[in-house]
Order: C-alpha cells, then sequence, then structure tokens
C-alpha cells in the first residue's frame, strides 16, 4: 500500500499525475536551475516533487511514531469500582498515550487470577494483593516468569473482620465460637491466621463457610454467619446496599489489630520487566500523575470510572473512592513511607507470616519479589497532599 495517495488528481502539465516527460529526464536538481531559466511546466514539476517528498517523510515520521508505542496489557483486581479509578483518570486524561504507551486495561476477578495471569503472560502488568504474590513465589520457586511488584499503592491490607452489631462482637475475642464467613480466595480470609495469633485467638478453632462473593454480605445480613472478612470499603457498601446502616456495622481493619501487611502493588511480569523496562518506568510515571488527580479531585476519577462502566452508582463509589483512599493509600504508615515505596523489615515479616500463614512449599524471600528500580523520582511520588 502506498505510503501517500493524492485525493484527487494533482494540476500538472502532464496526461497523469505522475508521468515525467521524457525532457526532464536528465534534468538538473531543482538548485541549479534558476527561476528565470526555468520554463513553467518545469517549475510546476519541481513544486510538485517537493510537496510529495515532504509528505514522505511526515508519513513515514508519524508511521514512526505510531510503531514507537509499547503496548501494555494490563489487569485490575477487581470489577470497576471506585478505587480502579486511580488507574482510568489517567487513561481518560492521555497520561499513558503521552509516555508512548498503548495500555488496555481490563477489569479483574480477583488478586490471585492476575497474579498467574501476569506470570502466565496473558498481561504484562496487573494490580495485586501482595500476599498473592508471595504465595505464587512460595509455591512456584522454579517458575520461569514470575511477577514483580514495582508499586506499592495500597500501603496497609484493606481487610478486615466485618460484624452486625446486634450479634454482640466488638473486638477479636468476641469471634471466638462464631460462625465466619467469606469466599475462599478472599484476602481476609487466607491472611486470617496471621490476624488471629496477633490477638490471641487459635486460628484452627475456626470454621468457615465459603460462598460466591455476591453472597457474601447478604447471609451476614440475613445471619447464616456472625461474621466476615472482607475488604472493609467493599464490604461496608455492600451492606449498606441491602440496608445495613454504618452505625449497626462493626468493623475490625486488620492494619488496627496488629496485622501490618502490606495491600495491592503494580506488578509486572520478569519477561516484560527485561524486554521493556523504559515502559514500565513510563507506566509508573503516568499512573503517579493519575493518582495524584485522583486524591485531589475523586469525584472526577469517578467519571472515569463511569465512562468504562456506565451502570455504577456514582454517588456509591465515590464514597468508595474516598474510603479506600483515607484508609489504604493515604494512611499514617503510606505517609510515613512515602507514596510507591515498600520499608524492608515490614516486607521481611510480611513473607515470614504469608509463609506461615498459607503453608507455602518453600520460604519467601521478599528481595525476590519486590523492586524499587522503576519507581519515577521523589518529586512525581509526591502525590499524598
Amino acid at each position: 500500500m502506498p505510503l501517500f495517495r493524492a485525493a484527487t488528481p494533482f494540476a500538472t502539465p502532464f496526461a497523469t499525475p505522475f508521468e515525467v516527460p521524457a525532457a526532464l529526464a536528465g534534468a538538473q536538481p531543482a538548485h541549479a536551475v534558476s527561476g528565470a531559466a526555468a520554463s513553467p511546466a518545469r517549475r510546476r514539476w519541481m513544486q510538485l516533487g517537493m510537496a510529495l517528498g515532504t509528505a514522505l517523510v511526515l508519513s513515514t515520521q508519524f508511521a514512526g511514531e505510531a510503531h514507537a508505542q509499547t503496548k501494555v496489557r494490563f489487569q485490575l483486581d477487581w470489577r470497576f469500582e471506585g478505587p480502579s479509578a486511580l488507574f482510568l483518570l489517567g487513561e481518560q486524561k492521555g497520561y499513558y498515550k503521552a509516555e508512548k504507551l498503548d495500555v488496555a486495561i481490563d477489569a479483574g476477578n480477583g488478586s490471585g487470577n492476575v497474579v498467574n495471569r501476569v506470570a502466565s503472560g496473558t498481561y504484562d502488568m496487573g494490580f495485586a494483593d501482595l500476599a498473592s504474590v508471595m504465595e505464587f513465589y512460595g509455591n512456584n520457586p522454579d517458575a520461569k516468569n514470575k511477577p514483580v511488584a514495582v508499586m506499592m499503592v495500597y500501603n496497609n491490607t484493606p481487610a478486615a473482620v466485618l460484624a452486625l452489631k446486634k450479634s454482640g462482637i466488638k473486638t477479636p475475642h468476641d469471634l471466638a465460637g462464631k460462625k465466619l464467613g467469606a469466599p475462599v480466595f478472599d484476602a481476609g480470609r487466607r491472611a486470617f491466621p496471621i490476624f488471629a495469633k496477633a490477638n490471641g485467638l487459635q486460628a484452627s478453632s475456626f470454621n468457615w463457610q465459603a460462598m460466591d462473593p455476591t453472597l457474601r454480605e447478604t447471609m451476614l445480613t440475613r445471619g447464616d454467619l456472625d461474621a466476615i472478612t472482607g475488604f472493609s470499603f467493599t464490604s461496608i457498601l455492600n451492606l449498606n446496599a441491602r440496608g445495613v446502616k454504618d452505625e449497626d456495622i462493626v468493623v475490625l481493619p486488620y492494619p488496627q489489630y496488629g496485622v501490618k501487611l502490606y495491600g495491592n502493588a503494580v506488578i509486572a511480569s520478569e519477561d516484560f520487566l527485561k524486554k521493556n523496562p523504559e515502559a514500565v518506568k513510563a507506566f509508573l510515571r503516568a499512573f503517579a500523575k493519575s493518582a495524584k488527580d485522583v486524591i485531589a479531585k475523586p469525584e472526577e476519577g469517578i467519571k472515569a470510572v463511569k465512562a468504562r462502566d456506565g451502570i455504577i452508582d456514582e454517588k456509591l463509589e465515590t464514597k468508595r473512592l474516598k474510603m479506600a483512599l483515607d484508609s489504604v493509600v493515604k494512611s499514617p504508615d503510606a505517609r510515613a513511607e512515602g507514596f510507591g515505596r515498600v520499608n524492608k523489615p515490614r516486607l521481611s515479616l510480611m513473607a515470614s507470616q504469608v509463609a506461615d500463614a498459607f503453608g507455602t512449599k518453600g520460604r519467601i524471600n521478599p528481595d525476590n519479589l519486590w523492586t524499587d528500580a522503576y519507581l519515577p523520582s521523589a518529586a512525581e511520588l509526591d502525590v499524598l497532599r
């Protein structure tokens, strides 16, 4: 296919647009022919040649620019809800494109699935709970394309135990002998042994009931369960949607009860990091800019979510986003360590706790699954104001 095609024939003195008469076949270069010596026909031909040359250069330049865009396949941990605004606003505002990236952001269905899909190469990057990344390392030490965490976003785990006030549950010790439930892949359920140990409970003494995520809060409201685990900003709003008021909900956030686990981080496959290091850096720069805008104007971020899923309740998702920002993105720990970063001793402790709680095949070396080598500058990471 030609790089340049005229919409209509050029006005030339020749029979066809690109026909060159024999008289011009040995003509001198344009700069060697004076304006006075060149005939009208010859001048018109030289102008046409210059125009075609310019068009060819421009079309080649544009093709090169389009080719320079690096494709990034990115998967979120969950549906297009409030917290996904952190990524989606940057997409809407063109921040990724400005970094010469062609980013496709897809909804997800759990951190464990994101980790597996990044490891398999289905996605290049993703957003997943760090405990799920650690579990993968502990159980798959010989995997050839492991996911690597490159930026911390949820500095604290959003996991919590939730109950209704009428249950009489006020503290972790009140959970003894109670019926607990959560999906088998729920981050709070997986990390419950850490929560139990931190609060003097025997994790093995609890019997859990599993269910689909859509039924978790329903089973709590109708009394099938005494307590559930889940992300606080998800379960609270799900309970609200089922007619339960905030004042009738008891929340025991893991971070407030001795569990200093990190939450969700941006991850990338080892293969993608090796082949596209600059693209990963560019993605994190664009994401940091997007996150800063969302923190400053959450409502603007929800508009970007609405553009991806037109049936969301904007008021509810704005509330969800603000809860997430306050509890895990702008938390005291996040401000102390800095957005995007981790504390190495805390990371090491988490790796040991996850190996014990999840019963991984081997111990977990945190240095293998985390790197800060791709983080933006300190000024670009200053987003928590």
